[in-house]
């Protein structure tokens, strides 16, 4: 989907703003809310029944997904960075370079006098999935998928690593969609990190991530 593009009209980047209660506002093109994407009824992936969405981090915390283009959410006192970023029904990332928005807000006028700001054009990683419980047949087979900002994958330069449960580790020196299959019932753990073509872990912001999610079959 090179076409759809992702426009951030509220909060607008280092906005204060005097309530916990934060409107988002974002202007979706050539993307379709709420639809099911293109060819999703023949991929074996966990799907969301409402459809195209977009995915909001802060924080680096777990994303919370919103079906309309216009929305609310509470945060506490504090400067917090976002990413937002248009996702498929089947919960995989658009990684053309308008399908996403970086932004940071102040909550609480009192709290911006000395805001934390965070250097939104140095290179940042995001988890996206797996998340969450998957049950049954859902749990076979898994969507992996993470977010890069300001950085490019090569295998000469930047790259991920994935560590699963600890033990097993790949290098990803390419941004496209995995799966992951054959992971045991119970807790599993994903850890990403981003690191340089000498594998030194990259000194950035938002860079390494752990994640836990759950599986029943």
């Amino acid at each position: 989907m090179p076409a759809a593009r992702l426009q951030l009209n509220a909060p607008k980047d280092k906005q204060v703003t005097a309530q916990q209660e934060v409107k988002f506002d974002f202007t979706v093109s050539n993307f379709t809310l709420g639809a099911a994407s293109p060819g999703a009824e023949a991929i074996d992936l966990a799907q969301s029944e409402k459809g195209q969405h977009i995915h909001l981090i802060v924080d680096n915390g777990p994303y919370s997904a919103h079906y309309q283009s216009k929305f609310s959410k509470t945060f506490a006192p504090g400067t917090h960075y976002a990413l937002a970023f248009l996702s498929r029904s089947y919960h995989l990332s658009l990684k053309n370079p308008e399908a996403y928005q970086a932004f940071q807000f102040t909550v609480e006028e009192a709290m911006a006098n000395e805001p934390k700001l965070y250097p939104l054009n140095e290179p940042m990683l995001f988890y996206s999935r797996p998340k969450g419980t998957y049950s049954g047949a859902e749990a076979q087979e898994l969507l992996f998928d993470f977010y890069l900002i300001n950085a490019d994958l090569a295998p000469d330069g930047y790259s991920v690593l994935a560590t699963i449960n600890g033990t097993t580790t790949f290098e990803i020196d390419e941004w496209i969609p995995f799966t992951l299959s054959g992971l045991p019932m119970g807790e599993n753990t994903i850890t990403l990190e981003l690191v340089d073509a000498q594998g030194r872990p990259v000194n950035a912001s938002v860079n390494r991530i752990s994640r836990t999610f759950t599986l029943k079959s």
